[in-house]
């Protein structure tokens, strides 16, 4: 059974830092593209960053290129987002994606983890 769990999620002040971890279980990790999307109150779920299967290529939303690293670690099932410089509009549920590099209709997500961003 596939399971993804997110965690690390909280309340900090503006220009703070979090990180996200999401580990994924049940299925092979390295087949797996891995992405974090969020979900501010009264707005639809959003893309937020993505890392490839290898680790080798990353790509990010606009508003948090610069300020959010993706990373994973294969050996661990895996994927962290490190958040800096953190501000209100930033706060929203964080959910974490997996996608299979070979069978688009195969993707899981996990429960999320509320990060707020708050003075």
């Amino acid at each position: 059974q596939v399971q993804v769990v997110e965690s690390g999620g909280g309340l900090v002040q503006p220009g703070g830092s979090l990180r996200l971890s999401c580990v994924a279980s049940g299925l092979t990790f390295t087949n797996y593209a891995m992405s974090w999307y969020r979900q501010a109150p009264g707005k639809e779920r959003e893309f937020a960053a993505l890392i490839t299967s290898s680790g080798a290529y990353t790509n990010y939303e606009d508003s948090v290129r610069g300020r959010f690293t993706i990373s994973r670690d294969n050996a661990k099932n895996t994927v962290y987002l490190q958040m800096n410089s953190l501000r209100p509009e930033d706060t929203a549920v964080y959910y974490c994606n997996a996608q299979n590099d070979f069978q688009l209709r195969t993707t899981y997500w996990g429960q999320g983890t509320q990060v707020t961003v708050s003075s």
